[in-house]
């Protein structure tokens, strides 16, 4: 990902995220019909998917805790 997920809005998040949950399921598909040219791009998808919902989640709790907590979540 060129930009920081965290510079993006939600819906930009949402929309990054089903896009990757698109291509994940396609690679899958490409791997088990043995069509996979590039088998390291499952894992990158799969940490593009993991930090996508991070940010997510970290935004559900920064809205929940009224944004007090610091950036970095420490005191």
């Amino acid at each position: 990902m060129a930009e920081s997920v965290r510079d993006l809005s939600e819906a930009e998040i949402e929309k990054r995220l089903a896009d990757a949950r698109q291509e994940l399921f396609t690679l899958r598909l490409q791997r088990t019909s043995g069509k996979l040219t590039n088998p390291a791009k499952i894992t990158a998808t799969r940490k593009s998917v993991a930090r996508l919902l991070t940010e997510r989640r970290a935004r559900e709790l920064r809205e929940v805790s009224g944004g007090d907590a610091a950036e970095g979540g420490r005191p």
